[in-house]
């Protein structure tokens, strides 16, 4: 399989800059790969992304602090996401893919290592099975350590998904919006059911990210600006960020991080709203 590069290797300064203690709450490292191989069943071979370089790439965008989420091709190997945090001097927090017999001594392994969720993943390209019951059993496991759940999935998966959110028992944060089409614009199909779902549920947070992936537009990503504004602001103390870095599975479209950055002042466009996005809310849910 051949290896790949997802990152622009010098992205440019933001002009705007983040708010004290600022966290970039979705990232991913990866490898080195001599030292933490990927799983069998890995979908994609990416290129090392170590944890030196995500936080060089944090200073140099002005953020204070990392949630690094265990990435697919590592499967439920999370100790690259441990030595990430282990090496953050305090500075990030991890999000897990366990198996569902995980042993207790194991969980308390995890969350003294750092890791504050367990992840579970729905797109049938980046996985090859995704139980529900089992996730279930799992997040019923994790509620004593006070962990959430994240969930990653696809807008035409949100219908058939709800009754097993639902059941959740903690806090759910789903990544990238439930991947709504940006398209339909901000009275879109998708993105009204993602709202409603939000307003039925108020354990279910979400992450306002993936500008990158939504948008077909690019840079300066106008279209996801328009319809995901009103999400921050309809739901302030449950929204995150992150820039997804090293962007998994986007070798052709690589996007420059700080871009990604200038995205935020326009979602959020006060600085309670950022403070909060990028502050109050991470820090809730990583560090408390």
């Amino acid at each position: 399989m051949t290896r790949t590069k997802t990152w622009v290797e010098t992205p440019s300064k933001p002009r705007w800059t983040p708010p004290p203690g600022a966290v970039d709450a979705h990232v991913h490292v990866f490898g080195p790969e001599a030292e933490f191989p990927f799983g069998p069943k890995a979908k994609y071979h990416p290129m090392d992304a170590t944890p030196e370089m995500l936080f060089a790439l944090r200073d140099f965008l002005g953020f204070s602090r990392n949630v690094i989420v265990q990435a697919s091709c590592h499967g439920t190997d999370n100790r690259a996401t441990l030595a990430g945090i282990a090496k953050s001097n305090g500075k990030a927090r991890g999000v897990a893919v366990v198996d569902p017999d995980i042993g207790e001594a194991d969980l308390r392994g995890l969350h003294d290592g750092g890791i504050r969720a367990v992840r579970f993943n729905f797109l049938k390209r980046l996985v090859d099975n995704a139980p529900k019951d089992k996730f279930l059993e799992i997040a019923r496991r994790i509620e004593p350590l006070g962990w959430h759940v994240v969930v990653y999935f696809e807008a035409d998966m949100l219908e058939e998904l709800v009754p097993f959110l639902e059941t959740i028992p903690t806090i759910v944060v789903v990544d990238h919006l439930g991947r709504p089409n940006i398209t339909q614009g901000p009275n879109g199909k998708d993105i009204t059911a993602f709202k409603a779902l939000l307003d039925a549920h108020p354990n279910i947070w979400t992450k306002v990210s993936g500008a990158e992936r939504l948008s077909p537009m690019g840079p300066p990503f106008d279209d996801f600006v328009e319809v995901i504004r009103d999400v921050v602001e309809r739901y302030p103390d449950r929204v995150l960020w992150g820039t997804d870095w090293p962007h998994p599975n986007l070798e052709y479209r690589i996007p420059d991080d700080g871009t990604l950055v200038e995205v935020i002042p326009r979602i959020a466009p006060n600085k309670e709203l950022q403070r909060k996005l990028l502050v109050d809310n991470p820090v809730r849910l990583y560090w408390s």
